[in-house]
This record gives structure tokens, C-alpha cells and sequence, in this order.
């Protein structure tokens, strides 16, 4: 039998806390100072990690190591699961050319002003990639877009990291909200109505944002109306959906309203200064190009583009709402696999002798997002394989398929990394580390809650993965949450919120921008021109959750 305790070393929480840092500054330093690889910089935490719950925790050995290997296999199934099949679901819209089709939709209903084609792309197209991608795709794929756009790769770079923030609590079919409520035994459902009363406030005011970004105060009063359309629409959406519909969804409903609402605003109203503008905007050469008039949407090609995410929201809409005849998410819970894992459960014990709830390991071969989006992904690549218009869109089923191996062998490294900070979070959770600071962590009291955002901020800021800040201190909010008095639910989805804003300064995503604007080398301008924005954000939530923290504007939680 083993008991965590929060004062192992010199009977003093503050030290103890102190030597359970260790890991996670290693894992920083590795990652951010010696700049290795976050593979490596994972794999070395986590053996810090197993040393420390060893010698410092009293950890038995083959306890340490089997913790591990536990948090290394939760990464694998079902994070890294999710995540291949969410990213081999683009690659068939991709591999097919229906992208293509989808990029010409927004350059379309853009109403022929840049400003607003920039947004759709950007915040409303890229929060849909966040959706099903995430891990620096979304930036990736936009910037690219935006150049080819004609904006600067400098203002493209800008404009893409910053709108990757209000998506990214829910990215990647909100992975980082379910690794949040494994690690925290909360469940992720409520995990996600908390973050969606907070990210939408961002939201609402990004797209707006964009613009004083690409064209300035003019700009931004010129084409106010359709900004604060999109950001109040995709706002609204995400409350609501991950409040009462399903927070996996929520960044796919809110991504598609939002499209839906300037569809619908440029139907009734135009931009001013579209031309003048265009000349502000864009680079010279870009300016110069004739705008095509008249330009027309095929219906077919229109639905054929949208096709998956409308699927992937009918499949995850019946998957977890469906209960007329069937209940259909009883039945998929039901094909869950639960067991405690050999070694541990029942050996790691609280402090009243009971088995804690972290040991159990769920199997939800069936229920997974990861299997839904697998169907999904195999009924799109069947569809297009179907629909080929001649040969224009080529890719037999086959072809689509394997873009799944593809896929795996892409992400490998990504993988690796995602196993090995599960790994440290798990060890570092069931020897007492993460107890312990967060029960230091409390001494701070009511005022927590303001710092609260800052630890998920740096953590993606370090990572570059709102799922990496949350399997590094979701359990740490938890437990300064119970000690301080404050609602744990708000410090775990302010853990999140936090990540949101960090990531648009993480190497990693500057790397990416940078990469895809071919400005390699030039990190530093990048981060110059958005960093402000970071702290700007931050500031807010902090003061955000605080305030949902007490009387105040504690009406806003679920």
C-alpha cells in the first residue's frame, strides 16, 4: 500500500512543493532553454519525475515506473487516437481537393472585402481545423491561405496566431478538456460548460481584433458590423453548445455558425472602403490583381466541401444525444471497458485507506471521439471516392484510407511527446507531487483565482498544447481549488482558458507561423507584434475568473 503525502521532505509542505517542481522545470528548461526536442524534453521530466516520487516521495519503485506507464497509455488511447483521427478526416478533404472548393467558399461569400475574407479564413475556417486538428495545423493551413490571399506574410503570421486563441480550449475535439477531467476524476462535460463561459467573452471581440491588426481603427469602424456578427455568433455558439449540447462540438458549431451569420449579414448589408482598403491590406502585386466580379458558388461543390464537418456534427449529435427509441449514448457507454490497472489500484490509497478514483482505467474502444471521427472519416473518403465530377476530384476510397497510416507515421514524434507528458502527469499525481504544490499552492487563498490562468498560460506558452498545460496542472488547480475554498470546476476550466492565450507566443506555434509565411529565422518579430496581445488576454481572464470566483459575477457559471 502507498499514501501520497504533502510533506514528505523535512515535515514542510513549502519544501516539498518546492523539490515537486522539479520535473516540471526540468521539462521547461530542456524545452524552452536548452531548446531539445519535446520528446526528449518529455521523456527526460518524466524520468526526473519517477526519481523524485522515488527517493523524495517514497514511492516503491515498481509503483513509479507502472505509473508511468499508465499516463503513457491514457496519451496513446484515447488522446493521440483522437487526435490521428482527427487530422486523418482534413487530410481526405485535402487528398480529394475538396479543400480547395472550401477555400473558394470563403474567398466568395466574403463579399469581395479582404478584411472579412481574412476573418472567415482565419477565425471561422480556422477555428473548424482547431476543431479536428489543432496541434499548430489550424496556423499552419490559414497562413498559408492568407497569403495566397495577398496579405504580407508578416500581418498573415499576426493574424493567424491570434485568431488560434478563443478555439483552442476546444481544439482537437476539446482533447484538452477531456485529459483535464481524466486527470481530475471531474467530469469533462462539466469541465466544458465552465470553459464556455469563458472563452466566448475572447471570442466576441478577436474578429474585431483581426481587423485593427490588418487595417487599423478605419478599418475596424468600416467593417465593425460584420466582426462583432461573427464574434457574438460564434460566442453565443460556444456557450451554448457546450453548455447543453456537446463540448466536443462546441468549436464545430461555433466555427459554422459564425460562417452562417456573415452569409446571412451580406445578404442585407456591404463593407465600405472594400476597394481602398484592398490597397491598405495587401502587398503591391496583390492590390494590383482585378477583383473578379460576379463570382458564383456551385451548389454541389459548396455541399460537398462542407460535408464533413455537417457529418461529423450528425454522428456526434446522435453518439451523445440520441435517446428516442435507442438510447444511443447508453448503449455506446455500455461497450466501455473498465478495469482497475494491475499494480496500482487498490495500492494507491488515500488517506482513509481507500483506492483512488485515478487508478482506473476506462477502454472506450467504441464511445471514443477518436472512433467517431474514424467512422466519420471513412464515410467522407467513401462519399468523395464516389463523387469524383469527371476526375477533377481523383481519390479512390483506398487512397483515402490510407491517409490513416499516413497520418500515424506524420505524427509520431507529436505522439511521443503527448505519451510522455501523460506519463510525468500520472506519476507525478499518484506519488503526491501534484498534491502538494497545489496544496502550497493555496496558502494564496481567495486570490488564486486570480492567478489561476497564469499556470495554463505558461504551460502552452512552454508546450505549445492546452492539453499538455492541463495534464501538467489540472490536478494542481484541483487540489489549491479544495484547500482555498474555491470551486475546483472554475480553477480546472480557468487552467484551460489560460491555455488559450498562451499559445500564440509558444515557439512552437511562432515556428510554425514563421515556417508558413517563409519568414524562418524571424520568431522574434513575430513575437514582438502579438505578445502584447498575449498578456492583454491574460489580464482579462485572470480578472475574469476571479470575479466568477465570488459574488460578483458568480451567476455566470452553470
Amino acid at each position: 500500500m502507498f499514501t501520497p503525502s504533502t510533506e514528505p521532505i523535512a515535515g514542510s509542505v513549502a519544501i516539498s512543493a518546492l523539490i515537486a517542481l522539479i520535473p516540471l522545470l526540468t521539462f521547461f528548461v530542456l524545452l524552452a532553454v536548452i531548446k531539445t526536442k519535446a520528446h526528449w524534453a518529455g521523456l527526460g521530466s518524466l524520468a526526473v519525475a519517477i526519481i523524485v516520487a522515488i527517493l523524495g516521495w517514497k514511492m516503491p519503485v515498481g509503483m513509479a515506473l507502472n505509473s508511468g506507464i499508465m499516463g503513457m497509455v491514457f496519451g496513446a488511447f484515447p488522446i493521440v487516437w483522437i487526435v490521428v483521427m482527427a487530422i486523418f478526416l482534413y487530410q481526405v478533404t485535402v487528398k480529394s481537393g475538396r479543400f480547395e472548393d472550401l477555400r473558394r467558399v470563403f474567398d466568395v461569400i466574403g463579399g469581395g472585402d479582404v478584411r472579412i475574407q481574412a476573418v472567415l479564413i482565419a477565425f471561422c475556417f480556422g477555428g473548424l481545423l482547431e476543431a479536428l486538428a489543432g496541434f499548430g495545423a489550424p496556423v499552419a493551413i490559414t497562413a498559408t491561405m492568407l497569403l495566397a490571399l495577398g496579405l504580407s506574410p508578416l500581418r498573415a503570421a499576426c493574424a493567424v496566431l491570434i485568431a488560434n486563441t478563443a478555439p483552442v480550449a476546444f481544439g482537437a475535439v476539446a482533447i484538452p478538456i477531456t485529459t483535464a477531467g481524466a486527470l481530475t476524476g471531474i467530469p469533462a462535460k462539466e469541465i466544458g460548460a465552465v470553459v464556455g463561459h469563458q472563452s466566448p467573452l475572447l471570442a466576441l471581440f478577436v474578429p474585431t481584433i483581426l481587423v485593427l491588426i490588418l487595417d487599423g481603427w478605419r478599418g475596424v469602424r468600416q467593417v465593425l458590423p460584420a466582426t462583432m456578427t461573427i464574434g457574438i455568433s460564434f460566442g453565443v455558439a460556444q456557450w451554448l453548445c457546450s453548455t447543453y449540447f456537446s463540448y466536443e462540438l462546441t468549436d464545430i458549431v461555433a466555427s459554422l455558425v459564425g460562417l452562417a451569420a456573415a452569409v446571412i449579414l451580406l445578404r442585407f448589408w456591404s463593407p465600405k472602403g472594400a476597394e481602398e482598403a484592398r490597397a491598405r491590406v495587401l502587398t503591391p502585386e496583390a492590390a494590383a490583381i482585378p477583383v473578379e466580379q460576379g463570382s458564383k458558388l456551385h451548389v454541389g461543390n459548396t455541399w460537398m466541401a462542407l460535408f464533413p464537418y455537417l457529418l461529423v456534427i450528425v454522428i456526434f449529435g446522435l453518439a451523445k444525444l440520441w435517446k428516442l427509441g435507442i438510447d444511443i449514448p447508453a448503449w455506446l457507454a455500455s461497450t466501455d471497458i473498465k478495469f482497475g490497472w494491475p499494480g496500482l489500484h487498490g495500492h494507491v490509497v488515500d488517506a482513509n485507506g481507500q483506492a483512488v478514483s485515478s487508478t482506473m482505467y476506462t477502454f472506450s474502444w467504441l464511445s471514443s471521439p477518436g472512433t467517431l471521427l474514424l467512422i466519420t472519416g471513412v464515410i467522407v473518403a467513401f462519399v468523395y471516392s464516389r463523387n469524383t465530377d469527371g476526375g477533377k476530384y481523383a481519390m479512390t476510397f483506398g487512397e483515402g484510407l490510407a491517409e490513416i497510416g499516413k497520418t500515424i507515421y506524420n505524427m509520431r514524434f507529436a505522439a511521443l511527446t503527448i505519451l510522455s507528458v501523460l506519463g510525468l502527469a500520472y506519476v507525478m499525481n499518484l506519488s503526491g507531487q501534484t498534491i502538494t504544490v497545489g496544496t502550497w499552492l493555496a496558502g494564496a487563498g481567495g486570490f488564486f483565482a486570480f492567478l489561476s490562468p497564469i499556470l495554463g498560460w505558461i504551460g502552452t506558452a512552454v508546450t505549445g498544447s492546452d492539453t499538455s498545460a492541463n495534464a501538467l496542472f489540472a490536478k494542481l488547480q484541483q487540489t489549491a481549488g479544495v484547500n482555498a475554498g474555491i470551486d475546483p470546476h472554475l480553477l480546472v476550466a480557468a487552467n484551460t482558458s489560460g491555455g488559450v492565450v498562451g499559445k500564440l507566443i509558444s515557439p512552437q506555434n511562432l515556428a510554425i507561423a514563421a515556417t508558413s509565411v517563409k519568414m524562418e529565422g524571424q520568431e522574434s518579430v513575430i513575437l514582438k507584434k502579438v505578445a502584447g496581445w498575449s498578456l492583454g488576454m491574460l489580464l482579462v481572464l485572470c480578472c475574469l475568473v476571479y470575479l466568477q470566483s465570488t459574488p460578483v459575477l458568480s451567476w455566470m457559471l452553470p
